[in-house]
């Protein structure tokens, strides 16, 4: 164990070694950022010395857009994330401007509604919209917005007659009484056959997304876009919500401090996020493209 604890190699394929990373994909919370939601100066320089050798970064996070201040000054180059788990592609350079949005379509969020009220009695919802959030009077007040709009979820989520409302990026759903895991086994058996439902948070609180649309699916996009294939790919989670990424990704890492599944779903291990365990990997794959030049 070196310095900075233990580091595992995502295993070789077959073949030889996988090709050189050219996309750095990494979540934020409980991965990039340390548990008092900072980027170490370590982190910093290292996403400075990925860029520099060629290497793009995008953040890939379950957070909203207007979440995104905290990192807006460290992504380079393109100036894009993928935010609220896919279901948005932001333009970070640009104010925050939406570049792509892959919405929830309004009478699948119902449904899915419908399907939890009845398996989980109890649960209550907010619907996160390209405009801001809006929740149910028992939704818990994790994060207060004043200019929120407090409604039952078949009211907030009701068509505009004109058609106008913004667009649904994901809804969420708490329950006062089931564990997380719980309560997303039971969402997945009731309603997963209409949405794509996960969680990143330590409390029963489930992020659902549009059928299909992921952390995953909406990177292969924008990986697509440049020509990078998943083999040229090193991705970073620590919660379910990251566990499709870290599939798909030619060379992934769990975080020290990650869930269970991720670790299962992941390739390798880094250190904790608060012992800056992405810059501990970009630190070395920096070190070895110098080395393999010399």
């Amino acid at each position: 164990m070196g310095e900075d604890g233990a580091v595992t190699s995502a295993p070789q394929r077959p073949e030889g070694p996988p090709p050189a990373p050219r996309l750095i994909a990494t979540d934020l919370d409980g991965t990039l950022l340390r548990d008092d939601k900072s980027v170490s100066p370590r982190t910093v320089a290292a996403l400075a010395a990925a860029e520099e050798a060629g290497i793009e970064v995008f953040f890939v996070t379950g957070r909203p857009a207007r979440w995104m201040d905290v990192v807006a000054d460290h992504v380079h180059g393109h100036g894009l994330a993928i935010c609220a788990n896919g279901a948005a592609v932001v333009d970070l350079h640009a104010g925050r401007e939406f570049v792509q949005v892959r919405a929830l379509p309004r009478d699948t969020a119902l449904t899915v509604v419908a399907a939890l009220r009845a398996a989980a009695p109890g649960t209550s919802f907010a619907v996160e919209r390209t405009t801001g959030i809006n929740y149910e009077p028992t939704y818990p007040p994790f994060f207060l917005d004043p200019g929120a709009t407090v409604a039952t979820a078949e009211k907030l989520l009701r068509e505009e007659p004109d058609g106008s409302a913004a667009p649904v990026l994901k809804l969420l759903a708490h329950h006062p009484e089931l564990s997380p895991d719980e309560f997303l086994t039971l969402a997945r058996a009731a309603a997963g056959t209409h949405a794509s439902i996960t969680r990143s948070s330590p409390t029963a609180l489930l992020e659902i997304s549009g059928l299909g649309v992921s952390k995953a699916s909406t990177l292969e996009l924008c990986c697509a876009e440049r020509g990078i294939s998943p083999a040229e790919v090193v991705a970073f989670g620590d919660m379910p919500n990251d566990v499709e990424m870290l599939r798909w990704a030619g060379t992934s890492y769990a975080m020290g401090n990650a869930h269970p599944d991720v670790i299962a779903a992941a390739s390798g291990r880094t250190v904790a996020n608060n012992e800056d365990g992405v810059a501990v990997v970009i630190e070395r794959i920096i070190a070895e493209r110098a080395a393999a030049r010399q």
